[in-house]
């Protein structure tokens, strides 16, 4: 129930901590401000939060070293992190989600448009990934790792070896965005060398072998891929 639920607002600008408040609050939330990494850290110390809302230019720090900082602490590192800052450009929501945010939302947003991200974040984290071994049924598709099996509507579909990771590595984490970096890193092995670039032609052939079901492997733009929810 969101009512049990803890959101930390890391904001130094009080407009904008008041809209945040107010909105959580009004959704069910219970909400801590802070208007610094210090006073953020100190926060989270006294009340752990069950999701972070971190604006990066904050007056005593960086926060994406504080993103860093929660992943690195044993305590805090499946904490939600959701970014909410003016800093829009491609690559700063890529160096974000690289540290480990959950989302990225860019400044002037909307209330709503917020609270259902915030939703759909702890709705995931709610969810343990999909073991390694474990088969992986999702629309029509079922994915068989001991196998190395793909079945789309009981119909086999030959993937190369990088294919079958690029789509397991997706399909664990229904919903979740992964970054180019991220696929690469979680699938490098073997005689394949994934880069960045590659996994645009992984996703490519992807979605071709797999027909209508290619749809399910969906495309953030500037950001990298996700598999439906």
């Amino acid at each position: 129930m969101a009512s049990e639920m803890c959101i930390l607002v890391v904001e130094d600008e009080e407009p904008i901590c008041e809209l945040l408040r107010y909105n959580l609050s009004k959704a069910g939330y219970r909400v801590n401000l802070a208007g610094g990494v210090a006073e953020a850290r100190a926060s989270i110390a006294a009340d752990k939060p069950d999701l972070v809302l971190l604006d990066l230019m904050l007056p005593d720090g960086d926060g994406l070293d504080l993103c860093r900082w929660l992943r690195r602490n044993p305590d805090t590192q499946v904490v939600p992190v959701v970014m909410v800052t003016a800093k829009g450009e491609e690559a700063d929501i890529v160096a974000g989600l690289e540290l480990g945010a959950d989302d990225y939302i860019v400044k002037p947003f909307s209330p709503r448009v917020l609270l259902a991200r915030i939703r759909a974040v702890l709705r995931r984290r709610s969810v343990e990934p999909v073991s390694a071994d474990a088969v992986i049924s999702r629309h029509g598709l079922v994915i068989h790792p001991g196998r190395h099996e793909v079945l789309v509507d009981d119909q086999p579909v030959e993937l190369s070896a990088t294919e079958f990771r690029v789509l397991h590595c997706l399909a664990r984490r229904p919903g979740w965005v992964f970054t180019r970096s991220q696929i690469a890193r979680a699938v490098h092995g073997g005689d394949d060398v994934v880069t960045d670039r590659s996994v645009d032609v992984q996703i490519v052939a992807l979605r071709r072998k797999l027909g209508p079901a290619g749809k399910l492997i969906e495309t953030v733009r500037g950001v990298g891929y996700r598999f439906k929810d």
